[in-house]
């Protein structure tokens, strides 16, 4: 893959083949992003997990100490008194089946999170093939299948992350954006790394985290060491 002049010049300030450990990692992150728009940040893990198998998957979410430095939008399934219960709690946007067809036929999708109590997960379950590949689709193990959307969008709002493993058995989030201060970046870090260690399969063999890295969004990888997370 051909590299443009800036990640090419930022690749040379820093020694590749190093895993640093995560405050330096992160302060390496900062002197190399160079565009001019406020990079996210990027964090991947290669797992030593076989996704394939039902026992080995990991999902889940953590609310970040220090957000994750975006606006987000959330869109709420919901009826009855849990509708008014979503608007007061501030979703941006709350219904229910009156919504299937803005999604489905007019391509509406100006929302980051869904979320939706569990008696809607069957009018939900209708749009699965519109949100699931967009990663959109409430999951009870995210915290987005709940009856308590008060938390839940409180949750989101104040920085909450999913993680989940790909195919690959890698998992890709954020945990912020570069102009954030480094102390903020590395409690951003330590919360995630936390609760992937907390979500470890009874099932994993072997090197439970195989690789970390963090990156900005236009910039190179950095490796951590995975020696404080083993």
């Amino acid at each position: 893959m051909k590299r443009g002049k800036k990640y090419t010049e930022a690749a040379k300030q820093f020694d590749k083949s190093k895993q640093y450990d995560a405050a330096e990692a992160i302060s390496v992150l900062k002197k190399v992003a160079k565009a001019k728009f406020d990079e996210s940040v990027d964090v991947h893990l290669r797992m030593g997990l076989d996704g394939r198998h039902a026992d080995q998957q990991i999902r889940g979410a953590v609310v970040l100490p220090n957000g994750t430095g975006k606006t987000v939008k959330v869109l709420v399934f919901a009826k009855g008194p849990k509708l008014d219960e979503a608007l007061a709690a501030g979703a941006d946007y709350a219904g229910g089946q009156e919504l299937i067809p803005k999604i489905q036929n007019e391509g509406w999708l100006d929302f980051d999170v869904v979320v939706a109590t569990p008696d809607m997960m069957g009018v939900v379950g209708r749009l699965g093939r519109v949100l699931g590949p967009k990663g959109l689709m409430p999951n009870p193990k995210s915290g987005t299948v709940t009856m308590d959307v008060t938390k839940a969008i409180a949750d989101i709002k104040a920085g909450k992350v999913e993680y989940r493993l790909d195919k690959q058995n890698i998992i890709h989030t954020q945990i912020g954006k570069v102009s954030f201060t480094e102390d903020q970046l590395k409690e951003n870090l330590d919360a995630l790394m936390s609760a992937i260690l907390k979500a470890k399969p009874a099932s994993a063999k072997g090197q439970y985290i195989k690789s970390i890295s963090v990156t900005p969004t236009m910039g190179p990888g950095i490796r951590v060491s995975t020696a404080k997370y083993v």
